[in-house]
């Protein structure tokens, strides 16, 4: 019995190397054989921000698209930027946050290509402030976007994928929704809905064929701050947001966690944390949660407070610009507001 046992100690080194070679191979094959040229990728939010870089992406590699957004005039300027690298790209303006538009954008797209092979649950929005000054309709307004809204469309498109034995749902969901951050507090709760939603889809689609991929990145470069949302010192709220942003020992560039996440959705990876900082995030809230706990309350301490009735309104950060931003500390988010079609937006 020994003898096993010590035959055992010696091989398993062996049996373990073996394994990850097994994993590594696996997963290099996945990335080599399976190609997005010719498919049928939707992404919402796909006018802006992360969504039209994610297109870019895509359409680099061929696939063809759908780009949902409410904003009929950025999906223009979106599908003359996108098809100027050769990519077939049908736009449809809806409110995915509206059950009867996000399944007619779904019919649409399998009509006008025969099929959705890849979806993308980017569509977001963010309110930044103190909890004093957020309303039930914050809340509301985050679940409609982060939660309900993916729910109607994942419900939508997955009897098509059923019928063909295969697709892949990728859910954007954010660091806020594995750690929940001060002064985010509507997007920090709808993103951690999503991630619930998408961890369940997961297991419940994958007898089918279907891939879901629950995406979670930290602060990224998109350009979106001009487009988030302010309450209580509006001025203050948007520089700490904008400068954190901007800076690249905070944020990563918006290319590079597309590129991430297209691999992932290759890989049909079951989740993908972005930033060396999320990852660290993470591992903490994990291993170490009275230290989070900690650490979020020091954080909310120096953050602005609400101190007046005007705190209460909801601004838009291009309209809560100051001496403090723009500036020098978010000049890379301010280039990437104008590369990535936000400032249209706003």
């Amino acid at each position: 019995m020994k003898d096993i046992v010590k035959k055992s100690l010696t091989f398993a080194p062996l049996i373990g190397a073996a394994a990850l070679a097994a994993g590594w191979a696996i997963r290099s094959s996945l990335r080599t054989h399976y190609t997005f040229a010719g498919k049928s990728v939707f992404i919402t939010g796909g006018s802006r921000g992360l969504g039209l870089v994610l297109a870019r992406q895509f359409a680099q590699q061929g696939a063809r698209l759908t780009l949902v957004s409410r904003s009929a005039a950025s999906l223009e300027t979106a599908q003359q930027d996108v098809q100027a690298l050769g990519a077939e790209v049908f736009t449809i303006p809806a409110d995915i946050r509206d059950p009867r538009q996000a399944a007619s954008a779904v019919a649409r797209a399998i009509d006008r290509y025969g099929a959705i092979d890849v979806l993308i649950n980017n569509a977001g929005i963010i309110q930044v402030g103190p909890y004093e000054v957020m309303t039930v309709d914050e809340f509301k307004d985050a679940m409609d976007t982060h939660f309900w809204g993916p729910l109607s469309l994942i419900m939508a498109v997955v009897p098509h994928m059923k019928s063909r034995g295969t697709g892949r749902i990728v859910n954007i969901s954010s660091i806020g929704g594995r750690v929940a951050v001060p002064h985010l507090m509507p997007y920090t709760a709808s993103k951690f809905a999503l991630a619930g939603l998408s961890d369940a889809f997961r297991a419940e689609l994958a007898p089918s064929g279907i891939a879901v991929t629950s995406v979670y990145p930290g602060l990224m470069r998109t350009g979106s701050h001009v487009n988030a949302y302010f309450k209580g010192k509006h001025e203050q709220e948007f520089a700490w947001f904008s400068a954190m942003s901007g800076l690249p020992m905070f944020s990563i560039d918006a290319g590079r966690a597309a590129r991430q996440i297209v691999e992932a959705c290759r890989e049909r990876r079951p989740d993908l944390v972005i930033t060396t900082q999320a990852r660290i995030a993470v591992a903490v809230q994990g291993m170490f949660p009275s230290l989070m706990a900690t650490a979020m309350k020091l954080i909310h301490r120096i953050l602005p407070g609400p101190d007046s009735v005007a705190a209460n309104e909801l601004r838009a950060g291009w309209d809560s610009t100051s001496r403090w931003s723009p500036s020098i500390l978010t000049r890379l988010a301010d280039k990437a507001t104008e590369d990535n079609n936000e400032y249209q937006a706003a």
